[in-house]
């Protein structure tokens, strides 16, 4: 139902799911099994795999911190996106790469719950994209020494008020990895 015109096809979207930042990730090997899952059924399905890895100072391109955890090897012809942003659209080629993907509709997984990943999930809405976010394959670290809610409570927040996201002509969605579908590419 994307407002974005012939891009019937689905795509998973894996954000920041790199060593530096899954090292402190709540419930981290759970959820990194989610994502290979994930990921196996969508290359099952002939849908998109796109990888996405944060650039800073912390995460320096090529460096173990920044690299994609061990447990997840992305496919050679699977698109990378390297971002300076927490939304992934904003100063990267995401939009054109899935314009050529006729890709409408995203399937959202991966880092930091409260940051990235909100990030992008709003960029995508913003854009004409129909949005699901993993429910279980997503995480974020414990903040709560700084005044954030137990990283638990941001992950179950963030998957509530994601159900109830609306916007004309788009669907936001929150779904289990194992059931999020993928209907037939066009």
């Amino acid at each position: 139902m994307t407002t974005l015109q012939n891009r019937p096809n689905t795509a998973v979207l894996v954000v920041d799911v790199q060593n530096g930042v899954m090292a402190r990730a709540h419930n981290r090997d759970a959820v990194v099994g989610n994502l290979a899952r994930l990921v196996d059924r969508a290359r099952e399905a002939g849908a998109p795999v796109i990888w996405v890895q944060h650039i800073n100072d912390n995460l320096v391109k090529d460096a173990d911190p920044w690299r994609i955890v061990p447990e997840l090897t992305p496919a050679p012809t699977e698109p990378n996106i390297s971002k300076r942003y927490g939304d992934a659209f904003e100063d990267t080629d995401l939009e054109a790469r899935l314009a050529a993907l006729a890709v409408g509709r995203l399937i959202v997984a991966g880092a930091q719950t409260d940051a990235c990943i909100r990030a992008t999930i709003h960029g995508a809405f913003a854009r004409g994209y129909d949005v699901t976010l993993a429910s279980d394959a997503h995480s974020t670290e414990d903040l709560s020494q700084w005044g954030a809610p137990p990283p638990e409570q941001v992950i179950a927040h963030t998957n509530l008020y994601w159900r109830f996201q609306t916007g004309p002509g788009r669907v936001a969605e929150v779904a289990e990895s194992e059931k999020v579908a993928f209907p037939a590419s066009a």
